[in-house]
């Protein structure tokens, strides 16, 4: 099984792994958490620690944080890197790579210019990164059924418009601690990035309505 995974979708096994890893590393060294979260009063004012945008993607704050991220990581990205491929050869798992990595990216930084005068603020998780993941699978299935919740059955585009429509009324008004903003534009970069790597992806979502 490892092995096959490993075969087919390197790239989201290596991210998996070590997602996992250096989470479990930090819940037993949580002096680390300072080191590798983001910061955005610092990574403003020093270049220097914009590498916090990549580290604070690999660790989580929780179990249940961690749980819930991964699986739909397992769910989704593990396919979709097996569609690239399918489309692109063995260059499919350089654009799954390039996908993650600017989702990550692209995803904090909202986040670190509404944030760079507050110093008490920081974030973690690799949220933005896996809405990216998440919104590129539904453009290739868009009437996949999800469980909701794990319970609740509903077609993949339909939760794709609650989700952003969620997204933007959180980042404005809830107050849980959650980075909504992350989640927001992690989902559009993940639409603008495989709209660009595959321009005829529209005409395809389009014609499975």
């Amino acid at each position: 099984m490892l092995t096959h995974y490993l075969t087919v979708a390197p790239v989201s096994s290596v991210i998996f792994a070590l997602t996992i890893g250096l989470t479990l590393y930090v819940f037993s060294n949580p002096e680390w958490y300072g080191k590798l979260m983001l910061h955005p009063y610092s990574v403003y004012r020093n270049r220097s620690r914009w590498y916090l945008i990549l580290t604070s993607g690999l660790i989580h704050k929780d179990w249940m944080h961690l749980l819930f991220n991964m699986i739909t990581f397992y769910y989704f990205g593990f396919g979709l890197e097996q569609i690239f491929v399918s489309i692109s050869g063995a260059m499919g798992h350089v654009l799954f790579f390039l996908l993650y990595v600017i989702g990550l990216v692209l995803s904090d930084i909202p986040t670190i210019l509404q944030q760079k005068n507050n110093y008490n603020y920081h974030s973690l998780g690799a949220s933005g990164a896996i809405s990216a993941v998440l919104f590129s699978f539904i453009l290739f299935e868009p009437k996949m059924m999800l469980g909701i919740f794990m319970v609740i059955p509903m077609p993949a585009y339909i939760f794709a418009v609650l989700y952003l429509v969620y997204c933007m009324w959180a980042s404005k008004n809830a107050r849980d601690g959650v980075n909504h903003d992350a989640h927001l534009f992690g989902a559009l970069t993940g639409i603008l990035f495989t709209l660009v790597a595959f321009p005829w992806i529209l005409r395809h979502f389009i014609d499975q309505f």
